[in-house]
């Protein structure tokens, strides 16, 4: 689960913004800007589910609520779709001042069509996905087509949006005429990934076709199958995360994790190297896999990745469970899926210490008393088991 901050930044009329910067565990890859929907707020699912998925993939996030919404200060009914892109610049602004400018914008339906837009006033941006996002800002009258005349012959009209009552004045639809995404798109440097839905029956397909025809390339389209237009369905905001936070991790991050060196005696050894982007964050090679080792924030670490003792107790669970594995294939035993838990304690006795680890082993399959005492006997025939049991030889020697 990412760490969530709340925050505050003035936006583009003097009012006071809310926001929320969510933050990857351990050292951020990246900054990224999350603009939400037309009249939603930071706080819809779709923006919460999306912002975490990014931080999984080293993405620190800020979304937040445009003036005039959610637990931002300021009238809605004086904010126009350019006012929503200057609130937009003065949030990179934040970051910028705060910890670093974003080089990934994600915007979601109308909140899509302002990055876009703010994408040339922010230097910094490398990457822009968009998520459901009409080809031209003017898209969003059809959301209250009704008020239209009441609007342009009064100045202004109360409309219905999402079941809430706003204000919405003329100056609102004299600011979104004209307004062509596929225009801006074409100039735009940043990679671009389209995301939507072919079912999406607020904002039509149609419009991700003219956006991406629009775009040059590095330019990316991702089809979100059955997904309705605010991604209610918690699998489809997941998986567009995950598939933004895949893609922007070629195009958007400003910093990588060096690889530890390779060596020859792969499958039976382990390089972990520091990575410079955190007191403790290192990267572990074992053979050819790779992974983040950390401290946890009380000893001073990110919480980037799990810490020594949680990898060494690790080792032993996954050494059980495939002991008990082996042993159960052999003598064709049903026991369905294996788990171990291991849990790591140290002990005082007087002035020593002593390491104990507990271990509780779960089969699916019910097992009578006398399988059930095999198992634990098997148990402690595992490798690692009888490793840590008896005394080890250590030696070291600096590298030439």
């Amino acid at each position: 689960m990412a760490r969530t901050e709340r925050v505050e930044f003035t936006g583009a009329q003097g009012d006071t913004l809310a926001a929320r910067l969510d933050r990857p565990h351990g050292p951020a890859l990246g900054y990224a800007l999350f603009a939400h929907c037309f009249s939603c707020s930071k706080d819809i699912h779709a923006a919460q589910r999306i912002s975490r998925q990014l931080t999984t993939h080293g993405f620190a996030v800020l979304r937040f609520d445009f003036t005039g919404l959610g637990h931002s200060e300021g009238d809605f009914a004086n904010t126009n779709f350019s006012s929503n892109v200057e609130d937009l610049v003065k949030a990179a602004d934040w970051l910028r001042d705060t910890s670093e400018a974003p080089s990934l914008l994600v915007g979601h339906s109308l909140g899509g069509a302002a990055v876009i837009a703010a994408a040339a006033k922010i230097a910094e941006v490398k990457a822009v996905a968009t998520v459901g996002a009409p080809a031209d800002a003017e898209h969003v009258r059809h959301q209250f087509h009704t008020k239209v005349p009441e609007i342009e012959a009064n100045g202004e009209a109360e409309v219905l949006l999402g079941g809430r009552p706003f204000k919405i004045k003329k100056q609102f639809l004299d600011d979104i005429e004209g307004k062509r995404l596929d225009d801006i798109v074409g100039s735009m440097k940043a990679a671009l990934l389209v995301t939507h839905s072919p079912t999406d029956d607020v904002v039509g397909i149609e419009n991700a076709t003219r956006l991406f025809v629009a775009a040059k390339h590095p330019k990316s389209f991702l089809g979100l199958d059955g997904a309705d237009h605010l991604l209610t369905r918690q699998e489809d905001a997941v998986h567009t995360g995950n598939m933004i936070g895949s893609w922007a991790q070629g195009h958007a991050t400003t910093r990588q994790l060096p690889e530890p060196p390779k060596t020859e005696t792969a499958d039976r050894s382990a390089t972990v190297a520091e990575t410079g982007l955190g007191k403790f964050h290192s990267q572990a090679r074992l053979g050819e896999h790779l992974l983040v080792a950390d401290e946890p924030e009380s000893s001073g670490g990110d919480n980037g990745g799990p810490h020594p003792y949680q990898l060494l107790a690790s080792a032993l669970a996954a050494c059980t469970t495939m002991t008990l594995r082996m042993y159960a294939d052999f003598k064709g035993y049903e026991l369905g899926r294996i788990s171990t838990r291991v849990e790591h304690e140290r002990e005082r006795e007087g002035g020593d210490k002593r390491d104990i680890f507990h271990r509780e082993i779960t089969v699916e399959k019910d097992v009578d008393e006398a399988l059930s005492e095999k198992i634990l006997e098997i148990a402690n025939k595992c490798p690692v088991h009888q490793t840590l049991e008896r005394s080890s030889e250590i030696t070291t020697r600096r590298a030439k």
